[in-house]
């Protein structure tokens, strides 16, 4: 941080000192991704592309003041020399050879970091097959009892804090069956009961999230299971100053529809119908092709257009839209998918058009700089006083398909609007003016 952007509200923050541990359930493609890419661009070999921490730039002021820093260089972000990693999953075997059965990155490319993965072995996990039917799990966590399986995790968390300063909990592991909110969500009290009773509505991922949040770590879900988003950890959260925020990162075919569903707002054109399909090959592909499965994605992916379109004040417009997501496993694919759209909408005088989207797209490739973004600002928010204690992290709502906020309020999902919330978060706690792109005092006296 420069000295000219020092201010009392950013003298608050405590500094990025030392190192920033990401501990990271579930090290598939994903993980292995990130942490391939991280090391790549710490090496020279690579640029951070499609980061924002790292190649984003944050305005300061009018335009005419032309300045407009790095945010990297402005907000007092962990820099990636700073990073370790850490993790746990159920198949075993180092990050080499998982980064080589998710077949994302090249050969030759996870050839030159080889003996930095192989230093990377994860943690047996805690898993339970109820809820991701479709895996076969090879080196996973035994207990009597979930409580115990929960206090496993936390005991693995409390010795990476040996060797690493802070820590961040990001889950990459697979999509969960669909699960809906029940007593034992509702309060920490009837949570922790409900561990010790093995309560069939605590899934494996809930585990990770009350240990992490013991610890006081922050947690962060990249998948749209229930996990952080109930009562019981929005509570321990608050009281352990241990930040939160959405689920699901928003990577592909609704990052696009987060771009288009404003700009059709925004010209009052109509909307008769949005029919969405993706392909892929990966293991995500393969646990979503059960049913159970896909309801927990599909959950995540219909409320974009409702939140966004508003259909009750347009009723003219969006009353009646229809809306269809659809999943497809097709392994040749891997892990390049491809999400197709076929928008039907309509113009003056009721006149109908169509937009067409084919989005061939690589799913880790996308998320793996999503992850990375989150890491580091939920670690800046777990050392800034006006952030760490509000349990939910609503600026970072940019970075999923299922943003969190607090009871009562409707979430944002429009791209852009998520975009001016998080750079006026940053603006603020670094004690710099919002922007509102009013824009009049331009062309004043």
């Amino acid at each position: 941080m420069k000295e000219s952007l020092v201010t009392p509200a950013a003298a608050s923050i405590a500094p990025a000192q030392g190192k920033l541990g990401i501990m990271i359930p579930g090290m598939g493609a994903v993980a292995t991704t990130l942490i391939a890419g991280v090391e790549a661009v710490r090496r020279g070999m690579a640029k951070p592309i499609g980061s924002m921490t790292q190649m984003g730039t944050i305005r300061l002021g009018k335009r005419t003041a032309d300045k407009a820093p790095l945010i990297r260089d402005f907000a007092p972000i962990a820099p990636l020399e700073d990073l370790v990693f850490t993790g746990w999953d159920i198949f075993g075997g180092n990050l080499f050879e998982a980064a080589k059965t998710a077949q994302v990155l090249d050969r030759d490319q996870l050839e030159e970091m080889r003996p930095f993965l192989e230093g990377i072995e994860p943690m047996p996990a805690a898993f339970d097959q109820r809820y991701v039917k479709r895996l076969d799990p090879k080196r996973i966590k035994t207990g009597k009892n979930k409580c115990d399986l929960a206090n496993q995790i936390r005991n693995d968390i409390a010795e990476f804090k040996t060797k690493s300063d802070r820590q961040v909990m990001i889950w990459t592991g697979s999509t969960e069956i669909y699960i809906t909110e029940t007593a034992v969500h509702q309060s920490l009290a009837a949570f922790e009961k409900g561990l010790v009773e093995d309560d069939e509505n605590i899934a494996p991922s809930m585990l990770y999230a009350w240990a992490c949040l013991k610890e006081g770590v922050p947690c962060i879900n990249g998948a749209p299971n229930l996990s952080c988003d109930i009562p019981a950890m929005r509570e321990l959260s608050r009281q352990m100053g241990a930040p939160i925020a959405g689920k699901d990162f928003k990577t592909g075919q609704t990052f696009i529809k987060t771009v288009l569903a404003p700009a059709l707002k925004v010209r009052q054109l109509g909307l008769a119908g949005w029919y969405s399909t993706n392909i892929l090959g990966n293991r995500d592909g393969e646990v979503l092709d059960d049913p159970d499965n896909f309801k927990t994605k599909e959950e995540s992916k219909l409320g974009v257009l409702e939140y966004i379109l508003q259909p009750e004040k347009n009723p003219d417009l969006y009353k009646d839209f229809y809306h269809k997501v659809r999943i497809n496993y097709y392994p040749p694919r891997g892990d390049n998918k491809e999400g197709w759209d076929n928008i039907d909408l309509f113009g003056w005088l009721g006149y109908p058009m169509q937009l067409k989207v084919d989005f061939l797209c690589r799913d880790s490739i996308l998320a793996a700089p999503l992850a990375l973004d989150l890491c580091l600002y939920m670690d800046l928010a777990a050392r800034t006083p006006a952030l760490k204690n509000l349990g939910i992290q609503e600026w970072l709502s940019f970075y999923f398909k299922a943003p969190d906020t607090a009871p009562g309020v409707y979430p944002e999902h429009d791209l852009f609007i998520q975009n001016m919330k998080l750079k006026n978060t940053l603006r603020h706690i670094m004690g710099q003016s919002l922007v509102t792109h009013l824009g009049l005092d331009y062309y004043g006296e």
